[in-house]
């Protein structure tokens, strides 16, 4: 079996897959699944890769050997990345109600820049501008359909194993729960557990979770004034739960004095190292 080019149309799959340093077995499955093979082929002639398609799989292969799943990798190669400032593809994808064209663009920046990049450059800009188009009436539908592709993306981010002593929810009654998302994903880049509760926490719930994990440390997150519970707060700290405050909900409340307020991301992710 020959492994040189072929003069005409380019090389066969075992050439590629010593050139790349992967089995066979490795290329077929990512042309099976996502098409990422020969794009030329004759009748009566096996497929052969060109330059270009090969060109392509060396940047899946260092993707991948950098980390990346080989999915992701796939879409980071196939969507271009937007630049930092950049929203304008993403919002076109949202207001069009293109979930499969938003989730590309936000794997594909988010394998990237990282979680934090991700939120500050990219989503909280992008929600800011939706937000700003709310004003004038709709647009809920897009604030939604872009709230589930960025926490689908998050999401994506493996868990690092161990036990956890950080509790993220958000108060009873907030179901804004996409900023401990973002928080949650963001302590997983860096190797740190954290088990989320998520939205419309009872407080009750909140006390038993603490008492089943030594020397906890809890972030409580309100996006509005009527779901800032200082009682929540103060069954953290009598529960003996080292307590953090995030949102603009608890911008008014009074809060114990050993109780800080995490205003940013980075903030949080400084606190909780």
């Amino acid at each position: 079996m020959s492994t040189g080019p072929d003069a005409a149309v380019g090389y066969p799959i075992r050439a590629v897959a010593d050139r790349l340093g992967v089995p066979v077995a490795t290329l077929r499955s990512w042309n099976q699944r996502y098409q990422l093979g020969p794009g030329h082929h004759e009748p009566g002639r096996h497929r052969l890769y060109t330059a270009a398609d090969i060109a392509v799989l060396e940047r899946v292969v260092a993707l991948v050997r950098a980390g990346a799943s080989p999915s992701s990798a796939v879409a980071e190669v196939r969507v271009p990345i937007p630049e930092p400032g950049d929203r304008s593809a993403l919002l076109n994808a949202a207001f069009a109600l293109d979930s499969g064209r938003a989730g590309e663009l936000l794997s594909s920046y988010l394998n990237r820049h990282g979680v934090v990049g991700f939120w500050e450059d990219l989503c909280r800009p992008a929600f800011a501008d939706i937000v700003q188009a709310q004003q004038q009436g709709g647009s809920i539908d897009v604030e939604h359909l872009l709230s589930w592709c960025v926490t689908s993306a998050l999401q994506a981010i493996p868990a690092p194993r161990g036990e956890s002593a950080i509790l993220l929810a958000c108060t009873g009654g907030e179901t804004h729960a996409l900023p401990l998302t973002t928080l949650h994903a963001a302590l997983a880049e860096r190797g740190r557990p954290a088990t989320m509760l998520g939205a419309n926490t009872p407080t009750d719930a909140l006390v038993d979770a603490i008492d089943r994990i030594p020397a906890p440390t809890v972030v409580l997150w309100s996006q509005q004034e009527s779901t800032a519970l200082a009682s929540a707060v103060t069954a953290c700290v009598a529960a003996g739960a080292r307590t953090y405050v995030a949102g603009p909900g608890w911008a008014s409340v009074r809060l114990p004095a050993d109780v800080a307020t995490l205003a940013r991301l980075t903030e949080a992710l400084d606190a909780l190292d």
